[in-house]
């Protein structure tokens, strides 16, 4: 996975998709911002998920952004999305390889350096650490500080993804230390104060 300094944002979709939702995804890919968009759907039936992702896909590949799907390497494999990220609850990178080949494969490292070195081993494209701000997204499990990714980036050369809170206020603390790409969601979505579109647009 490459990185582009242009294109430094990692989208992940709303818990919930409404009639807007594909016309506003469409609008904020066309920035010209966005690297990879996640489908997170924690509350769709496996069916739905698929016609949803298939959406999803058609409106990524229209702006030459990844889409990767969260959790299911099965559900990856059915769309053909370009990867999956994995939990660490998740099946292992090693069958999800199995599973979906050589696509792009995440994986959740917490504020761990140790869970780190397991996926960097394993050959993950891409590590993701967090949550560095308090989120409505998810419940915080575990807090991470720019420490993490100061340390990891010395074992390294892999993207280092950074999640959670994030917004136009804090953001550039994370480039600055070593963060490839921002992890976002509610910022975007649930934003009362700004549209979807001028949510990226003021991450500069």
């Amino acid at each position: 996975m490459r990185i582009n300094k242009k294109k430094f944002i990692y989208l992940i979709s709303p818990n919930k998709i409404n009639k807007s939702f594909y016309k506003n995804l469409n609008e904020v890919l066309s920035t010209g911002k966005v690297y990879i968009f996640q489908m997170r759907l924690k509350k769709y039936s496996f069916k739905k998920k698929i016609i949803i992702g298939k959406k999803m896909k058609f409106i990524c590949k229209k702006n030459n952004v990844k889409f990767i799907v969260n959790d299911d390497p099965f559900l990856t494999k059915i769309i053909d999305a370009d990867g999956c990220h994995l939990g660490q609850k998740d099946i292992n990178i090693t069958e999800a390889k199995k599973i979906i080949g050589k696509k792009i494969i995440g994986v959740t490292c917490h504020n761990s350096v140790k869970l780190a070195k397991e996926a960097i081993k394993a050959n993950a494209s891409y590590l993701a650490f967090g949550a560095f701000y308090s989120t409505k997204t998810k419940k915080t499990k575990y807090v991470a500080s720019t420490k993490i990714l100061n340390k990891v980036n010395k074992l390294t050369k892999l993207p280092l993804v950074a999640i959670g809170g994030i917004n136009s206020k804090n953001y550039k603390n994370l480039l600055l230390n070593n963060a490839n790409f921002l992890a976002i969601s509610s910022y975007v979505w649930n934003n009362k104060k700004i549209k979807p579109k001028k949510t990226i647009e003021l991450l500069k």
